[in-house]
This record gives C-alpha cells, structure tokens and sequence, in this order.
C-alpha cells in the first residue's frame, strides 16, 4: 500500500482515476514519492477502467519541489546512479497512454512542475505560483525540466525561467503557454475531472495513437513525423473501435459511436 501516492478512481466521475500526491505539507518529491508516483503512473496504464487520469496534490498545492534534505549530501557519484531514475519517476506521467491532466493549486515548483509538465494538459487556480527554481541552489531542472518545458512555451521563456528560477503567476503562465486554463482554486480539481472524463467513452486505442504520433513526432523532423503518423494511422484499421466509428458514422451520423477499447 502507498504512504504518499495513490491512485484513486470514484462512481461520481467514471473512468477518471486521480493521481494523488499526500505528502505534507508541501509534497516535497523524495525517493519514495518518485517511487509511488511511477507505480502509480504504471497502474493507470494497466487498468482499463481507466480512460483518463488527474494528477492532483491536494487544494494547497501540486508540489514545491524534490526533497533538498535528501539530496543535500550526495556527492556526484552517488546522484549519478540515481539522475536517471528521478528524471523518469518524475517523467511517468507522460508515458500513460491516455489523456492526462495536471490540477495545480498553489505552487508547482522544481520536480512539482515536471510532474505537471509530463501531463497532456494543466489546469491552474488563479492562486498559483509555477517555476523552477533549481538554479537558486546551484543546480538546473533534473526531472525533464529544461527538455519539456522548452519544448511547451519555447527555448527563450524556458530560458529565462530556468536561469532566474523566478515564480510565475497563473495569468502569465496561461499567457506564455506554460498553463492551458486558469479558474478559481476551488474550481480546479473538478474542471480537471471535467476535462478527463470527457473521454471515458472515447476510442482508447485511437487516443493513444494520437498522444504518440504527437509527442514521438515533435522529437524528429517532419518526414519522419509524417512516417509516425502514417503508420499509427494506418494501425488502427486493425481495431474494432475503427470499425464502429465508421459503421456508426455512416449509419447515425458523427458523434454517436459506442466504442469498446479493442
């Protein structure tokens, strides 16, 4: 059983399972929350009765960052057996399959952000504060920092960002691209749960092939992105959901199909 990361699903929102990080006061990401954090990550992508996920750390706040007590007397030897390691537990929730998104209240900071960066979409209270502040105690963004969020808002602002490790308010982080919607602190773990359960009836094998085509291709130039593209396409004429999406369509019209995940 998890102490700080679990993975929880209710009746009231039917294939949306929560990542939830509960670790107070501030879910500071030491190695057992990275530890939690990946197996949960893992689960979610097993179970089917998943469709898509919320990583949420509770009304106060995502997470301010990894443990600097834990790390504070590790020597370059020892982090570099353990870089890799943190870097990906950090990074799991960009390999779930599934649509993710990431519900910020307070602050998202150093290995808080990455988690939030590795979600498809961020839903952020007007209360926010988002930043990495590595470079306050001499070191950059490990966890995908300086990867994902150049390739968010762009190499510029991902620069200015990491080199002050200043703290970015929820109005400039929608503006800059660094956030997708901002609303009320009380309002956002629900309209994360609004946004993921969207999909819960959607083509599961069809969202998937999407999320990779997207993100395998933004790592590549554009003729082999086209490849990508061209044979995860060309792959789902071998599922089931296919075949009724397009049965459905010519039948009843768009938007009517009841698919089965196979």
């Amino acid at each position: 059983m998890a102490e700080f990361v679990t993975l929880e699903t209710s009746d009231d929102h039917p294939g949306v399972g929560t990542i939830l990080l509960n670790r107070p006061p501030m879910n500071a990401l030491n190695r057992q929350v990275q530890s939690e954090l990946a197996a949960a990550a893992e689960e979610a992508t097993r179970r089917d009765d998943i469709k898509a996920v919320v990583v949420y750390g509770g009304p106060k706040v995502l997470a301010a960052g990894a443990d600097i007590k834990e790390m504070n007397d590790m020597t370059y030897a020892e982090m570099s057996k353990v870089a890799g390691r943190l870097q990906s537990a950090l990074g799991s929730i960009a390999d779930i399959p599934k649509p993710t998104v990431a519900a910020i209240t307070g602050y998202a900071l150093g290995g808080g952000l990455e988690v939030a960066l590795g979600a498809d979409r961020r839903i952020a209270g007007d209360n926010a504060k988002l930043g990495v502040p590595e470079i306050l105690l001499g070191v950059i963004p490990g966890g995908g920092g300086t990867q994902r969020l150049a390739r968010l808002v762009g190499p510029s602002k991902a620069k200015d960002l990491i080199f002050t490790g200043r703290f970015v308010g929820a109005e400039e982080a929608l503006a800059i691209g660094l956030v997708d919607e901002v609303v009320a602190p009380d309002d956002v773990y629900d309209a994360a749960l609004t946004w993921a359960g969207q999909f819960r009836n959607a083509a599961t094998i069809a969202l998937a092939a999407g999320k990779k085509a997207v993100d395998q291709g933004l790592g590549v130039d554009l003729t082999t992105g086209l490849k990508i593209e061209e044979q995860l396409f060309a792959a789902l004429f071998a599922t089931e959901d296919r075949v009724i999406g397009m049965t459905s369509f010519v039948e009843n019209g768009p938007g009517k199909a009841e698919f089965t995940g196979k």
